[in-house]
């Protein structure tokens, strides 16, 4: 059990969040023959690309890549708060 804790961080608030996104990491690493650190990796830079732009919920982002026979489609769904407009100007997204 204390193995368990140690690889999905422990008990706190967001170790269920964690674990949940460790297993969709290892699920679509099984899927599509992709590492689980490049998929990572690209998270993170979507991520930083993202947020020039617009203000993301990051703890919400649910990434997957889905295959067919003939191609592999990247499906995100990230949260938007706010996008910025122009020169620094938020608008909320209701």
């Amino acid at each position: 059990m204390g193995f368990l804790k140690s690889f999905f961080g422990g008990s706190s608030s967001g170790s269920g969040q964690t674990a949940k996104n460790r297993l969709r990491i290892v699920l679509v690493h099984d899927r599509t023959d992709i590492s689980p650190q490049l998929l990572e990796d690209l998270r993170r830079e979507m991520i930083g690309v993202l947020t020039k732009y617009m203000d993301i919920d990051t703890s919400k982002i649910e990434l997957d890549l889905d295959r067919d026979e003939q191609a592999v489609a990247l499906v995100a769904n990230v949260p938007v708060l706010r996008i910025k407009r122009g020169s620094g100007t938020w608008v909320e997204d209701n």
